[in-house]
């Protein structure tokens, strides 16, 4: 789906003057105002009797604009003073600074949205936003819950609902509140966080999502930034959070802490003495398909195997390819890599795993392993290598590092399989658990 702005900013010259004139005086001064043709995908609430529409983006992907669109699309009705479908609105944030300078004076506040005919009245000292038709927005702090329990609504806007001080009662005693009209409904505009409360209403059934990176408002921020953002966080779980809007969760009792990972990062390639390439197939093909992992691991294997050391050097997983594109995709991390072989899972697809690699080096190194255990019991001795300190990992890696945050050792608790994580277990195996096992101190010989 494009907007009206996208399809006007690719169309001729003669295609826009064509559309503008065609519009007649009034729709021409009320275009600047029409957000269904300016707006992008995720900031158009979707249809349907949802309870909670929750818009979770990267920064500076449009989450605030989307909010105050929302509300003054709930608010205003046909003309200036006649009703729109909702009259009394929370507007709820961290701090009440917060939402004044944000979610009503910002610059893709509420404010700054409206029509000058249908411009509401900020009245500071009830805290409180007035409509030319009466609606009424009430500022709610996060800090004060208990400010919830006298107020009814029938919409509401909750704006970085992941970082609220009390968020969980916060938002508890704003559906209370949420009880006015045939169908009370509130936003969610939020940059993703491993909290309790955002994770709980992601998983309610009347809950719908939008989802956005920063990338996909580029065309209203600075290049710079983006570029500046992109090379610093880029690959990070930080990044995946702030930048690309995706929710990295650490399940309770994961093999990997987020100081494990966290104390592992900053690595460098440096002195190693083997590496190689591990791949975890997919059982299937396709777009709905698991991802293929490909993990490029290297090893420092000098002196005894307490002092060997590790480091996660690229993570070449691909996800809908077919077996001849994965495969090439992992005999090129080979070659570019200058690896010593390559580990591969066969527990799936057996001899067509060798085959296809074959296909695309006939003479590569190849050691085909079988998993005849648990993927948990198969990455605990895995991830304590990490807790030794002794497995570091380069940047590029947070979506190996989000795989790894849920891995319990009750198993995997996230979406489809960890073949990253998969991977990453067959790469440390091969080259430090097995070598250990392996490994005799050589004998001092007496003349």
């Amino acid at each position: 789906m494009r907007s009206g702005a996208v399809w006007l900013a690719s169309a001729t010259p003669e295609t826009v003057h064509e559309f503008l004139s065609g519009l007649s005086d009034g729709a021409f001064l009320a275009l600047p105002w029409l957000f269904e043709f300016w707006a992008l995908p995720h900031q158009i609430a979707p249809d349907g009797a949802w309870r909670t529409w929750v818009v979770m983006g990267g920064r500076g992907a449009g989450k605030t604009r989307a909010g105050a669109e929302w509300v003054r699309a709930q608010v205003e009705g046909a003309g200036p003073a006649d009703a729109g479908r909702a009259r009394r609105v929370a507007l709820v944030g961290e701090t009440v600074d917060q939402v004044r300078e944000v979610m009503v004076f910002g610059e893709s506040g509420i404010m700054a949205c409206a029509p000058p005919d249908r411009r509401p009245v900020w009245e500071a000292g009830r805290k409180r936003l007035l409509w030319p038709n009466g609606a009424v927005a009430q500022v709610v702090s996060a800090h004060d819950p208990d400010s919830l329990r006298g107020p009814q609504f029938d919409a509401a806007w909750a704006d970085e609902l992941a970082k609220w001080p009390k968020a969980q009662e916060t938002w508890d005693m704003l559906q209370f509140a949420l009880r006015l009209g045939p169908l009370p409904q509130a936003v969610v505009t939020t940059t993703p966080r491993n909290v309790a409360v955002l994770k709980a209403v992601l998983k309610n059934p009347s809950t719908v999502v939008s989802h956005a990176p920063t990338e996909a408002n580029k065309a209203n921020l600075a290049a710079s930034f983006l570029h500046e953002m992109e090379a610093r966080y880029g690959g990070t779980r930080q990044g995946m959070e702030e930048l690309e809007g995706l929710l990295v969760e650490d399940a309770e009792g994961a093999l990997w802490s987020r100081e494990v990972i966290a104390r592992a990062q900053g690595g460098k390639a440096e002195g190693l003495t083997e590496v190689v390439v591990a791949v975890d197939p997919p059982a299937s093909a396709g777009a709905a398909a698991d991802e293929c992992g490909i993990l490029v691991v290297g090893a420092c294997l000098e002196g005894p195997p307490q002092e060997w050391r590790a480091v996660v050097i690229e993570d070449a997983s691909v996800q809908g390819k077919g077996a001849a594109e994965w495969a090439a995709v992992a005999v090129d991390a080979f070659r570019r890599h200058g690896a010593d072989r390559m580990v591969a899972e066969v527990n799936m697809g057996g001899d067509l795993v060798a085959a296809v690699i074959r296909q695309q080096d006939a003479f590569l190194p190849l050691k085909m392993v079988r998993a005849s255990k648990g993927k948990s019991v198969r990455a605990e001795p895995v991830a304590a290598l990490y807790e030794q300190g002794r497995v570091a990992h380069l940047a590029g890696l947070g979506r190996l590092e989000a795989q790894m945050g849920q891995m319990t050792r009750g198993g995997y608790v996230g979406r489809g399989s960890p073949d990253r994580v998969d991977a990453l277990v067959w790469a440390l195996t091969d080259l430090m658990l097995d070598r250990a096992g392996r490994w005799r101190r050589p004998q001092v010989r007496s003349l």
